[in-house]
């Protein structure tokens, strides 16, 4: 009997032992779609560096940049299934694991601000990030890359001078085309890394992104018109699984998610200068910017207003569309007084 007791003690100790020798040697894989070098590159380093040295052992820590790991809806499918560990995803990645958040990104012309932006997050974070619990995800970081700008061939400033056009739309949001099309529009479903070789060939004319892409990615030689309209903010986060994050030791989720809150920090108030940086370098190389007048931004904004109905419940949750536009209500009336 003493024996057996013995052996089954040595039993459990190795048990108990065995993720700590695991986490130890755990790997954390994080795809994005940024390019190498970038500033949200840089960031996802920095986060890498604190967890490694949290985690300890020989722990590794490696991001894939430059969309190398395919689209966002690809990196997705890749976390599920436990290629990746971790990414930095759009909205148009993140609405395959929660689709709620859409309602951060595809609501054109709702956010007239940053802050405006960042006071309804922040209201809705909490809730966000539970359903992204419930899924299987843990959120690290809330970042955002800009205000899309349409970057097109021609030069274009009112609504209907894009129906002639032929607009790049992300391969994974068929709804969006659906609307589009409804509304005479004609979207070219694709992936990122097909813009440039797209609009080149003159697969598509338009490109709705952010200055800072529209630079990096030199779109902007063969489109050369920006219209300058903040259509809507591109919103992202960067999330982990939380089979991952289990198997971490306290230590490291600590580090991590303390790492991921100054990453986020520095992602949004970086991004954010670097639009206006974005736009005055590609003027000084020859961008055309094209500013609707009082009468062309009412024209604009009663197409958002067309837009909001086929949105809800179609591209953005009905309860989640509730829940924002009360919010800017809110942030409003506060800030009026």
């Amino acid at each position: 009997m003493p024996k057996l007791l013995a052996a089954l003690l040595l039993t459990l100790l190795s048990a108990v032992s065995t993720p700590s020798a695991t986490a130890a040697d755990m790997q954390l894989r994080v795809g994005t779609l940024a390019s190498k070098n970038s500033l949200y590159h840089r960031q996802l380093l920095e986060v890498g560096e604190a967890w490694r040295a949290a985690q300890g052992g020989t722990s590794k820590y490696v991001v894939y940049p430059d969309g190398s790991q395919g689209g966002e809806a690809e990196m997705a499918r890749r976390m599920r299934i436990g290629q990746l560990q971790g990414a930095l995803l759009s909205v148009v990645g993140l609405r395959e694991i929660e689709p709620s958040i859409t309602a951060l990104q595809n609501l054109p012309l709702l956010f007239r601000s940053w802050e405006e932006l960042d006071y309804v997050r922040e209201k809705m974070r909490p809730a966000m990030e539970k359903k992204f619990q419930d899924k299987g995800f843990v959120v690290l970081a809330w970042g955002d890359a800009g205000w899309v700008r349409f970057f097109s061939k021609e030069a274009a400033v009112r609504p209907d001078d894009y129906k002639r056009m032929k607009f790049f739309a992300w391969g994974s949001e068929p709804e969006q085309q659906s609307i589009m099309k409804s509304l005479g529009y004609t979207p070219v479903p694709l992936e990122t890394a097909d813009i440039l070789p797209s609009i080149q060939t003159g697969m598509i004319n338009v490109v709705p992104s952010t200055p800072y892409f529209a630079l990096a990615s030199q779109v902007y030689n063969t489109a050369p018109h920006m219209l300058e309209i903040n259509w809507a903010p591109i919103v992202g986060a960067m999330v982990v699984t939380s089979k991952a994050w289990e198997a971490m030791a306290p230590e490291a989720q600590k580090a991590l998610r303390a790492a991921g809150e100054k990453a986020g920090a520095q992602m949004r108030a970086q991004a954010r200068q670097e639009v206006t940086e974005a736009v005055e370098a590609m003027k000084k190389r020859g961008l055309i910017v094209h500013k609707p007048n009082p009468a062309e931004m009412q024209e604009w904004n009663a197409l958002a207003e067309a837009l909001y109905p086929r949105i809800r419940g179609t591209m953005v949750p009905a309860e989640t569309f509730d829940e924002v536009f009360k919010q800017v209500k809110a942030y409003r009336a506060l800030a009026a007084k």
